[in-house]
């Protein structure tokens, strides 16, 4: 094989969507690497870039072109190919031809179904030139574009308009046309301060070349670092700290080429806001980072990052304080507004919001999550006159100004107003964290109202969209019931709540008024949320260790209860680490297939007077002895020693099937057996079905 190659990938655009910039490039190395493999083109590195402009990637160590292969057709059967006379038929001749040889070249080979005409030859690789231009376009085509653009006279389209394309293999440019625009050697830099176009005389030095001549910091990562190092050297000349989080720094980062810092100032007295619409004003609206002292507190303070370095800074800085002025000046306004009548005064207005057509308006979801709310106080450790205050009140601040601008603070408005007009501080907290989680990951209810509210208004959410028969189908989820469900869940197994899943769904359809509501809806809800946790345990790492066969044990159970699910999942986990495990799986697995396949009706248990066998009389004594200690732990939760306490039946377990025909010929015996396993099973299944766990 001859030496690899350096491939260089360049898209240019016009602005791409920020918050969207770091998931296209990565999904478009990932794409581009696919390709490269299902195409049987090796490499060693592979090197994704993004800015505001562009989409780029590079691959180091690219294998020059694929590799010859022996290949071997199949043609017509030997009595096909040949006339009678022995000339060769059609059949033979055509297939010859199609592999560019005579008839007299093809092999033959011999099956059990008898003898066929077969070419064998060697299949030429094909160049990673040629086969580049397919693999870059598909790669752009499977990225992640909710809505894509069209620009032109044509009918090509992508997330925004493309302007150039740079295609490089060292240092030769690779023949290719990509949305209409022919692949080159010119890039483009910085637009004001390098704009281009620039030469690219090699594949390797894409990097350099866009910060020497275009000024443009092309890694995306490298980027970020220096927007990150950039906002906290200027917050340190404050004797401060930013106000950042993840997703703020990958945002700017993906606004800027070439960023550089600038600090402005706010009016002091915006001060008095609360502390979210300050941040939520300059984060959200303006991509500013605030800035806030060693105690916590913000400061009249920010940092801006913009994309230029101007000789005029002091006007940048200027631009930017005018920019940030009015909405901090709307947002004052909009919370005096506010203040000038009680939160509770709004609950009228939620009568002519509507939540969904056939499940009626906001207050009519507050009404029923008000009666839910209570149902779940219970079981959440709440105060059921907070919970119900909470709840009447929850859905008043989306009729406020302030949310009408800032929709992001629903809920921590409605707990500033809920403070201001004097309501308890549980019955505040609550409000806002109806809201909670959010989204994967995001923190969980803190209090026992705000823990019930949360799962009450989820739970009617969840309810009342499979009741009207409109539950999620493939990507489509307009409601969110996805993340729904997956808030329930993780309220009730981290914050270790004995909520039962299928009184609470009843009880949230029995307060809809839907004389035509789905009949299996109740069922449908329950395993829907159930399956939800196969996500939670499988594709985070919430739980490590737990594998698709462990859940799918304990789902045959159908716990209702996730509290009591997680122990199950738990346990199963533990189990599988015994060294008896493997063997009482298989086992289980064993006696489950007996029992399925026996035609014929056993008693309820064993009879101690037809135990022949001193291994049958073994097993039966180890049950009697176990299963009381086992379905103990079940009564008690324990399914830890449940498993464990199982262990102990290993040894007559396999004396049992090593010594004893289960399927014997006296009927008696055999039905007495049969009992005998069963209750193992039973045993065995009370806290997940281990049948479906694979051995070893």
């Amino acid at each position: 094989m001859a030496d690899t190659r350096e491939f260089l990938v360049e898209i240019g655009t016009e602005e791409l969507p920020p918050k969207a910039l770091r998931s296209l490039m990565d999904a478009f190395a990932e794409n581009l690497g696919r390709g490269l493999n299902d195409a049987g083109l090796g490499y060693k590195q592979m090197r994704p870039f993004a800015t505001p402009r562009r989409l780029a990637a590079r691959v180091s160590g690219l294998e020059p072109g694929q590799k010859d292969r022996d290949v071997e057709h199949r043609g017509p059967p030997v009595g096909i190919a040949f006339n009678k006379d022995g000339s060769p038929s059609k059949a033979a001749s055509g297939f010859a031809a199609t592999h560019g040889v005579s008839v007299a070249d093809l092999d033959r080979i011999k099956t059990p179904k008898g003898e066929w005409l077969c070419f064998r030859g060697t299949e030429r690789g094909a160049a990673t030139e040629a086969l580049l231009p397919g693999i870059v376009q598909q790669a752009l085509d499977a990225l992640p574009i909710p809505r894509r653009m069209r620009w032109g006279a044509t009918d090509v389209a992508f997330v925004r308009p493309v302007h150039w394309v740079v295609m490089l293999l060292d240092d030769e440019v690779v023949p290719a046309e990509i949305y209409g625009i022919r692949a080159g050697n010119l890039t483009f830099g910085h637009r004001v301060h390098g704009p281009g176009p620039h030469p690219l005389s090699g594949a390797d030095v894409y990097e350099s070349a866009l910060l020497e001549m275009g000024c443009v910091i092309a890694d995306f990562e490298q980027r970020r670092a220096r927007v990150l190092a950039l906002v906290n050297d200027a917050a340190n000349e404050h004797s401060a700290r930013p106000v950042m989080d993840d997703a703020l720094l990958d945002e700017v980062t993906a606004l800027v080429e070439w960023p550089q810092p600038v600090s402005g100032a706010i009016p002091p007295e915006y001060l008095a806001l609360p502390r979210e619409v300050l941040v939520a004003t300059l984060q959200d609206h303006q991509r500013y980072f605030p800035l806030q002292n060693a105690a916590g507190e913000l400061l009249p303070a920010f940092v801006a990052v913009a994309n230029i370095d101007s000789v005029r800074p002091a006007q940048v800085r200027e631009g930017n304080e005018r920019v940030v002025r009015p909405r901090l000046a709307d947002a004052a306004f909009f919370f005096a507004e506010d203040r000038k009548q009680p939160l509770a005064t709004r609950q009228e207005k939620l009568g002519a919001v509507l939540f969904q057509k056939k499940l009626g308006s906001l207050a009519d979801k507050s009404g029923r999550v008000e009666i839910l709310a209570g149902a779940v106080a219970d079981a959440c450790g709440a105060d059921p006159e907070v919970v119900r205050r909470a709840a009447a009140l929850s859905r008043c601040d989306l009729v406020t100004n302030m949310v009408g601008e800032f929709p992001e603070l629903q809920g921590t408005v409605g707990k500033y107003y809920a403070l201001a007009d004097g309501e308890d501080a549980d019955v505040a907290a609550a409000i806002e964290e109806l809201y909670l989680p959010r989204h994967a990951g995001d923190r969980l209810p803190a209090t026992p109202a705000g823990r019930a509210l949360s799962i009450a208004d989820r739970l009617d959410t969840l309810a009342g969209i499979f009741a009207i028969g409109q539950p999620p189908t493939g990507t489509r989820d307009p409601f969110a019931l996805r993340r729904s469900a997956l808030g329930v869940l993780r309220t009730a197994i981290e914050c270790q709540l004995p909520l039962d899943l299928k009184p609470l769904v009843a009880k949230a359809l029995s307060l809809l008024s839907l004389p035509d509501a789905a009949p299996d809806a109740e069922e449908a809800v329950v395993d829907y949320m159930l399956e939800r946790l196969r996500a939670y345990y499988l594709d985070t790492t919430a739980q490590p260790g737990v594998s698709a066969e462990m859940f799918d044990a304990v789902l045959a159970r159908h716990p209702t209860r996730p509290l009591d699910f997680h122990r199950r999942i738990l346990a199963v986990r533990d189990f599988m680490e015994m060294k008896e495990a493997a063997a009482l799986a298989a086992a289980n697995k064993r006696t489950a297939n007996i029992l399925r396949k026996a035609k014929t009706k056993w008693p309820a248990q064993a009879d101690p007077a037809l135990l022949l066998e001193e291994a049958e009389k073994a097993l039966h004594a180890a049950l009697l002895e176990v299963t009381p200690l086992v379905e103990a732990h079940i009564a008690a939760g324990d399914y830890r020693d449940a498993m464990s306490a199982l262990a102990a039946l290993r040894a007559p377990v396999d004396q049992f099937f090593d010594e004893v025909m289960v399927m014997c010929d006296d009927q008696r015996l055999r039905n007495n057996r049969l009992a005998l396993l069963d209750s193992l099973h039973r045993l065995f299944t009370d806290t997940a079905d281990i049948s479906r766990l694979s051995p070893g």
